[in-house]
């Protein structure tokens, strides 16, 4: 059983995310072979879309609506909050890749990118989000400090 969130009552496919991260992790690997800024713009515009929850203008969540609508696939409902907490850190992310790049500091744009594309083929691959571990720890540490009797 996944651990749930005491925050949000929203459900959202996990299927999505999957395929989703597929995406990002296809244009961060294109963007580091190539160098091209565009692809990293597109994962920057499609991270902000979706942080907007304005999904239905994301370049991503199109493809994978078509793809999981073409092949039939039931959706697999997880808790929203740690994967919108995902999203935001992938919105960072890329962010600052875009910062890095234009500035002209591609090792660290090349650096960024690398634990972007891990983290998104872990996702792909494993259906393990590390943006939602992460949430995890910080719901879990926010719950035990705030019940600790000795922490004022």
């Amino acid at each position: 059983m996944s651990p749930s969130c005491p925050i949000s009552t929203r459900r959202v496919d996990a299927n999505m995310a999957r395929i989703i991260s597929f995406q990002v992790a296809l244009f961060t690997m294109i963007f580091l072979v190539s160098q091209e800024s565009f692809f990293i713009f597109v994962i920057l515009f499609d991270f902000f879309i979706r942080a907007l929850r304005q999904s239905n203008f994301s370049p991503f969540q199109i493809v994978a609506t078509f793809a999981l609508k073409g092949w039939g696939i039931a959706p697999k409902l997880c808790d929203e909050s740690p994967k919108r907490f995902a999203l935001y850190l992938g919105l960072v992310t890329s962010l600052f890749i875009v910062i890095f790049f234009v500035a002209g500091f591609t090792t660290l744009a090349t650096v960024l990118s690398i634990i972007l594309l891990i983290c998104a083929l872990l996702e792909t691959l494993f259906d393990f989000c590390i943006g939602c571990k992460i949430y995890y720890v910080i719901q879990i540490s926010k719950g035990l400090l705030k019940n600790d009797r000795n922490i004022k």
